[in-house]
């Protein structure tokens, strides 16, 4: 190779890599960008905090702080993980005003009989279809990713954790969570 050849083959690598897409893109699809208005949803879930409630909104839980995690399915290991953990900090996440929500591909039946087992008393919704782990950027059929989203009371979204490892991830939105609210003045 002369050098011009180099040169060229170096200048077309060197502005390649000044390139940055607009949108963050990762396994499981386009991933929503911080700052931008989450969207709306409605799922079919359990709680055993609300036995009697079988469907959520995000409508319904504008006005406060909302950690949403994605993930694969109820009673494996790594969900189990993570499931426990955010329970552990649940009263803390709601001390500081915010919802925990917990979203897989998992059957209604499923997230009744993996709350009861792990004593879970925020809600797990129902997305057998992706469509809202879809809009999220975490779907990979047949399971939703794990990834987490801190949203604000505006329905805005703060902060987004991609793939995610289960151990104290929980601490980590709850950490990020009490940020935010300081910046804001909460």
């Amino acid at each position: 190779m002369n050098r011009r050849e180099l040169l060229v083959k170096s200048g077309l690598f060197l502005t390649a890599l000044t390139l940055t897409p607009s949108r963050a893109s990762a396994l499981g699809g386009v991933v929503l960008e911080t700052g931008t208005t989450v969207p709306d949803f409605d799922l079919p879930g359990s709680s055993q905090s609300e036995p009697d409630r079988k469907q959520w909104s995000s409508r319904d839980l504008r006005g406060r702080w909302l950690a949403i995690y994605f993930y694969p399915r109820d009673f494996t290991g790594g969900c189990t993980i993570e499931a426990r953990g955010f329970e552990s900090l649940h009263n803390d996440f709601l001390q500081a005003g915010a919802e925990v929500i917990g979203i897989s591909a998992d059957s209604v039946d499923d997230h009744e009989s993996f709350c009861e087992s792990e004593g879970l008393s925020f809600p797990l919704l129902s997305d057998p279809d992706g469509t809202v782990s879809k809009a999220y950027g975490s779907w990979m059929a047949p399971y939703s990713l794990r990834h987490t989203f801190l949203i604000d009371p505006d329905g805005v979204l703060r902060e987004r954790w991609v793939a995610v490892r289960p151990n104290g991830h929980a601490r980590e939105v709850l950490d990020s969570l009490v940020i935010f609210q300081s910046k804001a003045g909460v």
